[in-house]
């Protein structure tokens, strides 16, 4: 197993599939990645030599941020918007939508399951 930015890669998979599985690393980055080292796209992790995987682990530690860092960078964000009380900060506080989707219905994802509420009694006489 390859190991890039503290992600062990899936070696069976294709280099620009595989590089997807790092935090901050997607489709258009794994290809600009593979062009920078003239990686071709039907190439495999387990076919790379130990010198490939050298160099892709130095271009993503020099040109990119992923994983901690940017999980930590990506945390603050939203930790200073909460600390402003800004409605984007009070929307992330409530564990709601944060960019204008509706609520009335939908926005299972954000609120967590539904949860039923009782009726009320019928009165009797």
């Amino acid at each position: 197993m390859a190991r890039i930015a503290g992600v062990n890669i899936p070696t069976n998979k294709r280099v620009k599939i595989s590089l997807r599985y790092i935090y901050g690393i997607g489709p258009a980055k794994a290809q600009e990645i593979c062009g920078k080292l003239g990686i071709a796209d039907d190439r495999r992790v387990n076919q790379l030599s130990d010198d490939e995987v050298l160099k892709i682990r130095e271009i993503i530690d020099r040109d990119y941020r992923v994983e901690g860092d940017l999980r930590r960078e990506v945390a603050m964000n939203i930790k200073r918007l909460m600390d402003l009380g800004c409605y984007r900060g009070l929307r992330h506080r409530r564990g709601l939508p944060v960019r204008g989707q509706r609520t009335h219905t939908n926005a299972r994802t954000r609120k967590g399951k539904a949860v039923a509420i009782a009726g009320k009694k019928k009165v009797t006489k």
